[in-house]
């Protein structure tokens, strides 16, 4: 096949479009896919996503799923929500999984449609576990994971070659929901640069105590971004000493994702140049201790 070959300034140049050369995956009946559906905003859910919704048969979803999502499914799919919320009702792994087993023997193509990432701090793997034991077929498709596309959106990078080589993902709370007990504050605390938490908010205060105690910086940055990527994002800005108390002061709540070190300054530079759907809240300068954007 030949190319035109690429030039720079104004001239026009053309490449084949992905469609003449790619092949989209086959969606069996009876295959069970996985798929990540993002931080929430549709706009992050990604081609094979979008390809495994309009032609699924059954979409079981979870909590944090942006319902426009949903709107991408073939007419006649039946929807089923499946979410599970801490403190709230919500069905048990293993009737999530027989459900989806029970689903592919009708021969259905079933999408198990997850926020964020399937295997970030999610139950993926279980889920998948539990088909592949039980003789189902299964595809994973990976989605945008919050922690990363949740920060960007309100002018945090993750990484910067000024001021961090390592980043840490961690989950906020275990299996029973309280602070993770198997975590080595110490060795997260002087092997880090920037930490991401994940489902932190419940065991905040307790958690920000120990990255101090473990040696950071009470006053180091801190910021909690909730609803990330929806037009009801809220960002603040704050410090590990203060994070708990003021995360209650401004009423945030879950879903939250939260990032620890010298990159959350960056959205004083970086966060006008962002494309989130949030915007500026207008009203006095914020304070250099804490700031708080309100999408609106």
């Amino acid at each position: 096949m030949s190319h035109d070959h690429s030039r720079f300034d104004s001239e026009t140049w053309t490449v084949p479009g992905p469609d003449h050369e790619f092949q989209f995956p086959e969606f069996m009946p009876g295959l069970v896919w996985l798929v990540g559906a993002g931080p929430g905003d549709p706009g992050l859910v990604t081609v094979h996503a979008l390809n495994a919704l309009r032609q699924a048969d059954i979409v079981v979803h979870d909590a944090l799923v942006n319902s426009q999502i949903l709107g991408w499914c073939k007419p006649g799919a039946r929807i089923v929500y499946s979410g599970k919320r801490g403190g709230k009702p919500s069905p048990q792994q293993t009737d999530i999984s027989q459900q989806l087993i029970a689903f592919s023997r009708q021969e259905r193509r079933v999408v198990r449609l997850k926020g964020g990432d399937p295997f970030v701090f999610g139950r993926g793997a279980e889920e998948v576990l539990a088909l592949l034991e039980a003789g189902v077929p299964v595809r994973a498709t990976a989605g945008v994971t919050a922690g990363i596309a949740g920060l960007a959106s309100v002018g945090i990078p993750v990484t910067w070659r000024e001021t961090n080589q390592t980043v840490t993902f961690l989950t906020g709370h275990d299996q029973s929901g309280s602070e993770p007990q198997s975590i080595n504050w110490k060795g997260i605390a002087a092997g880090s640069q920037v930490i991401v938490l994940y489902m932190a908010m419940k065991n905040l205060d307790t958690i920000c105590q120990r990255l101090v105690a473990a040696g950071r910086s009470p006053d180091e940055a801190v910021a909690i971004v909730t609803n990330a990527t929806l037009p009801q994002e809220t960002a603040l800005e704050t410090t590990l000493q203060n994070a708990a108390a003021d995360a209650a002061r401004y009423r945030l709540v879950a879903p939250a994702i939260i990032c620890v070190g010298p990159n959350v300054s960056l959205h004083r530079r970086i966060g006008m140049l962002t494309h989130s759907s949030a915007s500026r809240h207008g009203g006095p300068a914020p304070s250099l201790t804490t700031s708080i954007w309100l999408g609106g």
